[in-house]
């Protein structure tokens, strides 16, 4: 995350800085999310679109929102649907069967 002073003087110095975020494996997030410096988002996350992440996001979630918080957990329950409650078709899901 890029940064600079918020005083006049200082921001007017040219000086910027960096610093980190922490970024899971296994993580989709949506378009136009915003992440603020210092987060992380644990493994397996979404992060729905526009939502702005000011805090740590745990593992195996649906986050959303601003500020962005955990809406429920993903759980085996999620597994044949890939939209809402739009399931898979046949042979989408023996594939998907076959990734455990």
């Amino acid at each position: 995350m890029a940064g600079h002073p918020i005083h006049p003087a200082a921001r007017n110095s040219g000086y910027e800085y960096g610093i980190p975020i922490t970024i899971g494996d296994n993580i989709w997030v949506g378009g136009n999310v915003t992440v603020c410096p210092e987060v992380t988002i644990d493994n397996n996350v979404v992060i729905s679109a526009g939502s702005v992440v000011t805090k740590d996001i745990p593992a195996n979630v649906v986050a959303v929102g601003n500020p962005c918080h955990v809406l429920r957990e993903i759980t085996d329950a999620d597994r044949p649907y890939y939209f809402k409650h739009r399931k898979f078709d046949d042979a989408a899901w023996q594939t998907i069967q076959h990734r455990k």
